[in-house]
């Protein structure tokens, strides 16, 4: 697979974007009550000083974070955590991008072409016609899953994803192709109900199926989501179909965010990686079973047991993806193919 680190580093391509964020920051919250909005809201962005963090460290976004404080710590609909969590990725994320390319930090680049290009047909198609559909209730329970599966999964495979050195030189074509179907599934079915996933996917494709050190792979989930949360504004925006709330929050938020996610790729260089992960997938645990208690009323012992065995169903693909990886690399023999005797 080709991997294209720059030599030289831009870092005041970043310091550039800081000004010009900060400065259309400044601009904002001149405007009447905005000031007044986000010291009203100042939970929030004390909650995204963790989450920016985890946010540039990780696989994991910083709607990670700031969706279950919102929806769950502060009892706010659910469909407003996911458009909090396009708005303040689209800050976080997009510094922490910029950050990650004037450092020139390795890049899994044709996986990343494929998941853009199918990140613009998926995430239109999940915001108009997918995401609509889903309850409330539902995008709580789709969020807990896919984060509470994607945090097991970090707990009883860290060593070995931690221990991933260079990565798997696939052909360039079929990497293409992969990130073209893995960026469209995961825009449409979940990007666009809970804001997040499509950096969770393309780190799994990454880490389970080409064996892609932790250094290349998340800082391509940081891209992919950097893209497709810009992507879900403009798009939102086009739409007009924000949830009320989501710019207080915003305007709270930003400013922590735009130095938090860039900071969490600056300081996870030094502590590595393998801590943090940990942590954050410790907290995407304890979400999933703080969602399942918060709605048992509603999703009765037959709802948390689904739950239970959606995160299985989700552990078994991961699963599937790794023994695929390991037939691409040659560690395992195909299953249909019989052993010499």
């Amino acid at each position: 697979m080709s991997i294209q680190p720059k030599p030289r580093r831009h870092l005041w391509v970043w310091l550039l974007w800081l000004a010009i964020f900060y400065g259309v920051w400044l601009y904002l919250i001149q405007a009447p009550g905005a000031w007044e909005a986000a010291k009203g809201h100042w939970p929030i962005a004390l909650a995204m000083a963790i989450g920016s963090y985890a946010a540039g460290s990780t696989p994991m976004g910083g709607g990670t974070v700031g969706f279950p404080v919102l929806v769950l710590l502060f009892d706010l609909p659910a469909s407003l955590g996911r458009d909090f969590s396009f708005a303040v990725q689209s800050i976080g994320m997009v510094s922490a991008s910029i950050f990650i390319f004037a450092r020139c930090q390795p890049l899994a680049w044709p996986i990343l072409k494929g998941a853009m290009l199918g990140a613009l047909i998926g995430t239109p198609i999940g915001i108009v016609f997918i995401a609509p559909l889903v309850a409330d209730l539902w995008i709580k329970i789709i969020f807990a899953v896919i984060w509470g599966s994607f945090g097991l999964l970090h707990l009883y495979r860290i060593d070995e994803i931690a221990g991933h050195t260079g990565m798997t030189d696939f052909n360039e074509r079929w990497d293409i192709r992969l990130g073209l179907m893995l960026g469209l599934m995961s825009s449409a079915l979940a990007v666009s109900v809970t804001g997040v996933g499509i950096d969770m996917v393309i780190y799994a494709a990454l880490v389970l199926l080409c064996r892609a050190d932790l250094k290349i792979a998340i800082p391509t989930s940081v891209v992919i989501m950097a893209m497709n949360s810009v992507y879900g504004v403009i798009i939102k925006s086009a739409l007009g179909s924000w949830q009320e709330g989501v710019y207080e929050n915003w305007l709270a938020a930003a400013p922590v965010v735009a130095l938090g996610a860039p900071l969490g790729v600056f300081i996870v260089g030094l502590i590595g990686r393998k801590p943090t992960l940990l942590v954050v997938a410790a907290l995407c645990v304890g979400q999933f079973v703080w969602t399942c208690f918060s709605e048992y009323s509603a999703l009765g012992w037959l709802g948390v047991i689904g739950a239970i065995a959606a995160v299985g169903v989700c552990l078994l693909g991961f699963e599937r993806l790794r023994a695929w990886g390991a037939v691409l690399v040659g560690e395992s023999e195909p299953a249909t193919k019989s052993s010499d005797p």
